[in-house]
């Protein structure tokens, strides 16, 4: 699937060794290509490479001061880039490769584009679990500074179909391998010697954290942005989101969990895995709807329901 554009066509390539050899020549030339993890899909640039990186900010049109995250091939490329404190290495050899972002004090060797730290003095790190997203920094042989492949503060892109739909004309490529399977982004967390600051909430829960290190776990809240998806308003539809909804009002689209009458069931068994997984595919179902408005029936606090709702805090602020 193409989508013109008077300067160049997004293509859409299924993941292979040809697809990638291209998505890689693209990366070194300093274009951004779209990219699956396990949680989103990524819009993937250099790192080290400041147009490259100014790149993702134009075709996102995302504020210069929200950082970006910085996706790495292996623990070795994680330690170029980022001082690892004794909790920091815990927790990189509990949940890495996998949805856990560290948010570490930045080398001044490390080579990265000051517009990936947006002026801190700390990096956001992640060693992804996606193969394609391993592979593809590898055969760039540099970091990838991968921020959602979506516009800055729409729904975030669990399939190549969504990135095509709010990105089609602005970048070149596509890698599409499928939906993703955790279909939030990652948990993002600051490791400090006396806790573990939690800055984000995803797939890796508080009571995970807090099990791995042996500390409590803080949630920040005093306003400051420190990594990507504190912004108030964040991963929003076009259209108002209501919260907390157990039937529909006339115009609006209801997104529903466990047993009860909806346009869409987030999951009919109540299982909170499966429903962080379909959030943001029935969130741009409902947008793409008839409907003015989109309701959203109640979910869990506990576990990943704490990522959920704050997904949905954020989508309807």
């Amino acid at each position: 699937m193409t989508i013109a554009h008077p300067s160049f066509s997004t293509k859409s390539c299924r993941y292979g060794t040809e697809a990638l050899r291209e998505a890689a020549l693209l990366i070194r030339a300093g274009e951004p290509v779209a990219v699956p993890t396990e949680t989103v899909y990524g819009l993937a640039a250099d790192a080290t490479d400041s147009n490259a990186v100014a790149a993702i900010y134009s075709a996102k049109g995302r504020p210069s001061f929200n950082p970006l995250i910085v996706h790495v091939a292996d623990r070795a490329m994680a330690e170029r880039l980022a001082d690892f404190s004794a909790v920091a290495g815990v927790l990189a050899d509990r949940f890495w490769p996998g949805p856990l972002t560290l948010v570490l004090p930045v080398r001044s060797d490390s080579g990265l584009s000051p517009l990936v730290t947006a002026g801190l003095p700390t990096v956001a790190l992640r060693l992804p679990a996606h193969p394609a997203m391993r592979a593809l920094i590898r055969e760039s042989g540099c970091p990838l500074a991968a921020p959602s492949a979506n516009r800055s503060g729409s729904i975030s892109p669990t399939s190549a179909e969504h990135v095509l739909a709010s990105l089609g004309g602005k970048i070149r490529m596509i890698l599409d391998e499928g939906p993703t399977s955790e279909g939030l982004e990652s948990t993002i967390a600051a490791p400090e010697a006396d806790g573990v600051r939690l800055l984000r909430p995803g797939p890796v829960t508080t009571a995970m954290l807090e099990e791995a290190t042996g500390l409590p776990v803080i949630v920040a809240d005093d306003g400051k942005i420190e990594a990507p998806g504190q912004l108030e308003s964040h991963y929003a539809p076009s259209k108002p989101v209501r919260l907390n909804a157990m039937r529909a009002e006339k115009d609006e689209y209801l997104i529903g969990f466990g047993l009860m009458p909806c346009h869409i069931n987030l999951s009919q068994e109540a299982d909170m895995r499966e429903a962080a997984a379909h959030l943001f595919a029935a969130l741009h179902v409902a947008d793409a709807s008839a409907a003015a408005r989109i309701a959203v029936a109640p979910i869990p606090i506990e576990g990943i329901g704490a990522a959920i709702n704050d997904r949905l805090r954020r989508a309807a602020a």
